[in-house]
């Protein structure tokens, strides 16, 4: 596998993508009402499904890489699991969500047990099988949400979720179901989980909504992305490490490891932060290959000069990254949770790509030399 291979899957924008367990097969949102599955021939992408249940824009997708099902959230207020049958089709079945809102973001937990789903009603459903009555049913998070649920991410014991919120917050609130979940071990975020209980809500200070949380590999720290262009990583206790940034906000997060962070978003590039001696700091640009200054962001240049020169034709139009527009998810491809070796993007340009970190770390090396 070369260091990146780029997929245009879509002459729009992607809004979410999520791969299957052998990663042969890739679910995507084409910012419409449908979800649009395709297979892998050889070195393209082969359209093999498309799914239209909801009548809104579906806003996220997951899919459970054991159980091979498929979740899908929509700003229509309902959210659909999907089961392949017998005959090669994928067939939906309504979840009972009981919002009023749009379902902003899905995911399922790492036993796939249950899943969440953020929404704009304040609420976050935790939705579970119930075997009684055959349907998928939930429960919802209410408190300390005080606005529109952007984003969740569970942590590695099935049972505590965090959230980021359009109230400026990060939380990690206890999902534990009585008769769903087995009784966890302590953690360093608490050792009772009734559900409900917060567990830690923690505020980047400047003030901007949260567009991504993700857990590191060991669910100890908390990473957090938010509007005001600042990636913060919480802990245990409360301490926070915040690292103000100068271009524009990322929207979605991935730890490598568990001194590592990929961040993504406007600026159209992903980028590496890394610990060292303690500190957290922006390490450098992901999109190896590409000549690009790391500061003020390309888009902010550009315009700046179309504006002191008057002029913005066809030479200023190209970026000098991959993606040609925001990037709008991050998602592991390959290794493991504590050793992520490769991972996967897809943006407003309808781009899918697929990023090897060592190849990429070996180029930057010889770079430097």
């Amino acid at each position: 596998m070369s260091s990146t291979e780029v997929y245009q899957l879509n002459f729009g924008p992607i809004t979410a993508h999520s791969f299957n367990k052998d990663r042969t097969q890739v679910a995507i949102c084409p910012n419409n009402n449908e979800v649009q599955i395709y297979t892998k021939a050889g070195k393209s992408w082969n359209l093999i499904h498309t799914l239209a249940e909801h009548d809104k824009l579906i806003t996220s997708i997951d899919w459970a890489p054991e159980s091979n099902r498929l979740v899908t959230s929509s700003q229509d207020r309902n959210t659909y699991v999907w089961n392949l049958d017998e005959t090669g089709e994928w067939k939906p079945t309504l979840v009972l969500l009981r919002i009023n809102r749009a379902a902003t973001f899905v995911r399922w937990s790492p036993n796939e047990n249950k899943f969440a789903v953020a929404s704009g009603a304040r609420v976050i459903a935790i939705c579970y099988f119930d075997e009684e009555h055959n349907w998928w049913t939930s429960k919802h998070l209410k408190k300390p949400i005080r606005s529109t649920v952007l984003s969740l991410d569970w942590h590695p014991n099935n049972t505590l979720l965090a959230s980021g919120s359009a109230d400026f917050k990060a939380c990690v609130i206890s999902a534990f179901i009585k008769g769903v979940d087995k009784r966890p071990p302590p953690t360093a975020w608490g050792e009772k989980f009734p559900f409900n209980t917060v567990l830690g809500e923690f505020s980047n200070g400047s003030g901007g909504w949260i567009h991504s949380v993700a857990f590191s590999p060991s669910g100890e720290a908390l990473a957090f992305a938010g509007h005001d262009s600042e990636i913060s990583i919480a802990y245990p206790g409360g301490a926070i490490k915040n690292i103000r940034l100068t271009g524009l906000p990322y929207l979605s997060l991935l730890w490598t490891s568990e001194d590592k962070i990929i961040a993504a978003g406007y600026d159209c590039a992903p980028v590496l932060f890394e610990k060292a001696n303690e500190e957290w700091k922006l390490s450098r640009i992901i999109d190896a290959g590409k000549k690009k200054v790391m500061g003020e962001s390309t888009a902010f240049n550009r315009f700046r000069d179309w504006d002191s020169k008057g002029r913005g034709g066809s030479e200023d139009s190209e970026l000098n990254t991959i993606h040609q527009n925001t990037i709008t998810s991050i998602r592991h491809y390959a290794g493991t949770r504590e050793n992520v070796t490769h991972f996967s993007t897809s943006g407003l340009d309808g781009k899918l790509v697929t990023w090897d970190l060592e190849s990429l770390e070996n180029q930057f090396r010889n770079l430097k030399v």
